[in-house]
């Protein structure tokens, strides 16, 4: 199975540094074969392959376009630019056409390597749902792949487009995702359960909130006033209550990190309204100051309460002492 990834959608390639990172499994045991009941796998990134680049990276891209080389994933990294309104040039492109010597853009590349696909993944936000790039203002009329090729696009493998979301991408989420693919093209899992947005459930079928470490100082009402505090930072402009992303579960390398893990607030970069529904970052969020007020009596009476209870759990019995008396209720007598 060929991985023909191209990053040259309007993007960092952070999601590429980002997957190097990735330990579950980690993306040099796929490509060495070292995961059992995995498909044979040939990685074609232009930072991760050890082509020579330029037409030697090139060529099995467009082998795939010619429908000489297959089967094979399609991976696509960054914002997917409207090429209709780039007036007399391109907004990004991906190598030239052999026969003219002109850029060819990325939106040709899609159209030809989609349709073709045995699976497309969309990885990161940018390609996901636009991202950075797509945001209110932009003259590139940006979108995710999803918004480009159709919400009800089907591969060759008869797969929607599989999206995950990050700015960047969670290293691990998408590897187990990219694995899960190829063990659904080796016939040895059936097809990743999506979401409505495309996304994969058990990775984003909770909230930030829901799995956060943070999130018992809400329900004692109890919020951060800065960014140095360990309590919950819906206050200072944290949208985890209604963010579906599992870092603060997962962590980020090796388990370790993630946003509210860290000290920082969920900023919804992983959310398709990201970023223009969450700004400006660090206000409180509207739901915020509302959710916080209801819960703050509550929270006061039930923290009272558990401070109570955790003093007298903080006490040993009253029995156990080096007197001369036992004192535990002990009785010898056998009673029917």
């Amino acid at each position: 199975m060929h991985i023909l990834w191209i990053s040259e959608g309007m993007s960092c390639d952070g999601d590429t540094v980002s997957v190097t990172a990735a330990s579950q499994p980690a993306i040099e045991d796929v490509v060495n074969g070292l995961i059992p009941g995995l498909p044979k796998v040939h990685l074609h990134n232009k930072v991760l392959s050890p082509a020579l680049g330029g037409e030697d990276f090139l060529a099995p891209f467009r082998a795939a376009a010619r429908g000489d080389l297959a089967p094979f994933l399609f991976v696509m990294e960054g914002s997917i630019p409207n090429e209709k309104i780039n007036g007399d040039g391109y907004w990004t492109s991906f190598g030239n056409d052999p026969l003219t010597g002109e850029p060819m853009t990325v939106n040709t590349w899609i159209e030809m390597l989609a349709p073709r696909a045995w699976a497309v993944v969309a990885i990161g936000t940018c390609a996901t749902y636009g991202g950075i790039h797509a945001m209110a203002g932009n003259p590139t009329g940006c979108m995710g792949l999803a918004d480009y090729l159709g919400w009800d696009f089907r591969s060759a493998g008869g797969l929607p487009i599989v999206n995950v979301p990050g700015c960047p991408v969670q290293p691990d989420n998408f590897m187990e995702t990219l694995t899960w693919v190829l063990y659904h093209a080796a016939g040895s899992a059936p097809p990743p359960p999506l979401d409505e947005m495309l996304r994969p459930q058990w990775l984003f079928g909770r909230t930030v909130h829901e799995g956060c470490d943070r999130g018992s100082y809400y329900e004692q009402g109890d919020f951060a006033k800065d960014y140095n505090s360990p309590k919950c930072q819906v206050q200072i402009g944290c949208w985890g209550p209604v963010v579906n992303c599992n870092v603060p579960k997962r962590g980020w390398i090796g388990g370790v990190g993630g946003c509210p893990n860290v000290g920082g607030i969920c900023i919804a970069c992983t959310m398709p309204g990201f970023p223009d529904k969450f700004m400006p970052f660090m206000d409180m969020p509207p739901g915020a100051s509302v959710s916080s007020m209801l819960i703050k009596p509550y929270g006061a009476f039930v923290r009272r309460m558990r401070g109570i209870t955790n003093h007298t759990a903080n006490r040993e019995p009253r029995w156990r002492h080096n007197r001369d008396a036992l004192t535990s209720g002990f009785n010898p007598r056998w009673r029917p």
